[in-house]
């Protein structure tokens, strides 16, 4: 499969079909990481088929976990916008802001937000743990692929959702240990989805943790 014809159907096989306007948008942010990847070594991975699975379409999966209507959202440890801009791309009734604090990896974030023409998504060149009381109480989820661990995440992010809000990240099988340190400190794990990848069929759990 070329590199649409991947994403067309890993997108549907997970569940979020993508539109033509949003393909193109995928391969546009594909050719642009492949070419700032020489240069600013944004991502470990190289390859189309690599890009496309193991971030666009693994960064589409964290929507199985948003409800419903309006909502805003930060990407904490954004990366390379992953995975904050698949989401934004597929949902652009989301209000996304990207957390991150590597100069390039932001300058990147901004390139991309200009060039796809997206609306209401920010990027903030900080550390999650630093943002200023502006952000308090601010977003409705906050999600990560960083390496946080669940309470780790937990302690950081709360500060900034809503009340009963959500924090979601993606943990592989060996999450047990962690599982057993919550609830902590009014957050329980609300649920925790099953997923795999299409094609490669690597185990994804997605971490849901409500905060009262």
């Amino acid at each position: 499969m070329n590199p649409k014809e991947l994403l067309d159907n890993g997108a549907l096989e997970i569940g979020f079909p993508c539109s033509k306007k949003e393909i193109s948008s995928f391969m546009t942010f594909l050719s642009e990481l492949k070419k700032w990847n020489k240069t600013y070594n944004l991502t470990a991975l190289k390859t189309d088929n690599d890009i496309i699975i193991k971030h666009f379409l693994d960064s589409i999966l964290y929507l199985k976990a948003f409800p419903d209507g309006c909502l805003k959202i930060a990407d904490a440890g954004s990366g390379a916008g992953f995975p904050g801009i698949p989401i934004k791309i597929i949902r652009p009734d989301i209000n996304v802001t990207l957390i991150e604090s590597s100069r390039k990896k932001a300058t990147f974030l901004r390139h991309i937000v200009r060039l796809l023409k997206l609306t209401e998504i920010s990027v903030v060149e900080e550390r999650i743990e630093n943002l200023g009381d502006e952000y308090k109480k601010s977003f409705d989820i906050v999600v990560s692929r960083a390496t946080f661990k669940i309470k780790d995440f937990v302690e950081t992010a709360r500060p900034f959702i809503k009340e009963n809000g959500l924090l979601v990240l993606s943990k592989g099988p060996m999450l047990k240990e962690e599982l057993d340190e919550m609830p902590y400190n009014g957050c329980h794990v609300e649920s925790i989805l099953n997923l795999q990848l299409p094609f490669i069929k690597d185990e994804r759990n997605l971490i849901v943790v409500k905060c009262e």
